[in-house]
C-alpha cells in the first residue's frame, strides 16, 4: 500500500508535490491557510503538470481544514515560505501521531529548529520525525488555474531529520517518493547550504531600480557580473560560517553543477547563465517577493547570526540584512531566526552545536 501523502500549500512547490505524486498513484489531500487560492483547485479536483512531468494527478482533497489533510497522512510536506513554518507547524500540532514524517521544502536556514520548538510548545509528545531538504525538488512555476510548469527535477536534494539520527527514518519513507532525496549529516549542514539566500536578496538589491522601473526581466538570465561577484562574496561568508561550525558545505557555483543538467562554466556567473532550467524565470515586479521577506529572515539573519557567535567576518551578508532593512523600513533582526529563535543564544560555538545536532533539546 502506498503512503499517504499531505501536502500544506498551494504555491507552485505544492502543486508541483501534489500533482506529480498524484500522478503516480499515490493518495494526497492538500492544504491551504487562503480559501481564494485553492478555488481552481477545488474545481478542477487535481493538478495539471507541463512540461518535465505531463499529466494530471487527481487529488483526494484539497481544503481549508487542516484536520483531516494532517489526521490520515503518513508523510507530510511542508511546500510553503519558510516565514510560514511556525505557523504551519502550530496549525499541525493538534492532529499529529506517532510515526508521521514531516518534511520542509526547503527548510532554509534553521526551519527543522523552529519547527520542532513550536511543536515542543504546543505540547506535541509522539514520535514524529522533522526534517529539512537543503532545496525544492522542482524548478517550476505555476502556469494557469491548477495548473504548474515543471522546467526541471534536481538530481539530488539533501536532506537531514532534527536530531539526525532520524534521518535514515525520514529518507526510507521517502525513497519510494523520492530518491533524489540524499542524507545531509544534520540540519547544520542543509541549513547552512540555503542557496536561496545566497542568490535571491542580493540580486533584489541590487536590481532594485530595474524592478520598480516595471520593466520585465530575467531573474537569472539577466545578471550581470557585478551582482554575480556580490554573490560570491556572500557565498564565502557562508561558507567561513559553515568551517566554523565543521560543516562541509559546497559552493553555490559547485551546487549549481551538482543540482542541474546542462550547467557549463567555472565562475559563479558563468554556470548561472548557462542553467537552462532558469531560462524564463521572471524577476520580480515589485519589492513585495519572497526573495527577500523570507530569504532574509530564514536564510541571512540566521547564517550572520551563526557566524557573529562564531567571530567569523559576516559583514557583507550582515550589510545586506542592514541595506533590505532600510528598504524595507523593516527589523529583519529581530523578526528573522536570530539567535533567540534558534535556541542558541548565549552559547559558546561547542555547545551550539551540540544543541543543533542534538535536536529536541533545544525546546528546554
Amino acid at each position: 500500500m502506498k503512503p499517504r501523502v499531505a501536502v500544506l500549500g498551494a504555491g507552485n512547490g505544492g502543486h508541483a508535490f501534489a500533482g506529480d505524486l498524484a500522478l503516480r498513484g499515490y493518495p494526497v489531500r492538500l492544504y491551504n491557510k487562503f480559501a481564494h487560492e485553492i478555488v481552481e483547485l477545488q474545481a478542477a479536483g487535481g493538478v495539471r503538470l507541463e512540461g518535465a512531468i505531463d499529466g494530471f494527478g487527481r487529488l483526494e482533497m484539497v481544503t481549508t481544514d487542516i484536520a483531516p489533510v494532517i489526521a490520515e497522512a503518513d508523510i507530510i510536506l511542508v511546500v510553503v515560505p519558510a516565514n510560514a513554518h511556525a505557523f504551519m507547524a502550530e496549525a499541525c500540532s493538534p492532529h499529529l501521531r506517532d510515526g508521521q514524517v514531516i518534511v520542509l521544502n526547503p527548510g532554509r536556514t534553521g526551519g527543522a529548529l523552529e519547527f520542532r520548538q513550536v511543536l515542543k510548545c504546543h505540547g506535541v509528545e509522539g514520535r514524529v520525525v522533522v526534517s529539512e531538504a537543503q532545496t525544492l525538488l522542482f524548478a517550476c512555476r505555476i502556469s494557469g488555474p491548477a495548473r504548474v510548469r515543471v522546467n526541471s527535477i534536481k538530481r539530488q536534494v539533501p536532506l537531514a531529520a532534527l536530531p539526525a539520527s532520524d534521518t535514515p527514518l525520514a529518507l526510507e519513507a521517502l525513497r519510494p517518493l523520492y530518491p533524489q532525496f540524499v542524507a545531509a549529516r544534520d540540519v547544520l549542514e542543509t541549513g547552512l547550504d540555503n542557496m536561496g539566500a545566497m542568490f535571491h536578496p542580493g540580486t533584489v538589491v541590487l536590481s532594485v531600480a530595474r524592478i520598480e522601473s516595471g520593466v520585465p526581466f530575467e531573474f537569472y538570465r539577466d545578471m550581470t557580473p557585478a551582482v554575480a561577484r556580490f554573490l560570491e562574496a556572500i557565498d564565502e561568508e557562508r561558507l567561513a560560517v559553515a568551517r566554523a561550525y565543521e560543516v562541509s558545505a559546497i559552493s553555490a557555483a559547485d551546487w549549481l553543477e551538482r543540482s542541474y543538467e546542462g550547467v557549463s562554466g567555472v565562475t559563479l556567473y558563468d554556470r548561472i547563465l548557462s542553467n537552462p532550467a532558469y531560462a524564463g524565470i521572471a524577476a520580480p515586479r515589485s519589492l513585495d517577493t519572497r526573495y527577500v521577506l523570507e530569504d532574509v529572515p530564514t536564510g541571512l539573519v540566521p547564517i550572520a547570526s551563526l557566524g557573529r557567535l562564531a567571530g567569523v567576518d559576516v559583514r557583507a551578508t550582515a550589510g545586506l540584512v542592514d541595506v533590505c532593512g532600510a528598504l524595507y523600513r523593516r527589523d529583519f533582526w529581530s523578526e528573522g531566526r536570530n539567535l533567540h529563535r534558534l535556541g542558541v543564544a548565549g552559547l559558546t560555538v561547542a555547545e551550539a552545536k551540540a544543541l543543533i545536532r542534538d535536536g529536541p533539546a533545544v525546546a528546554r
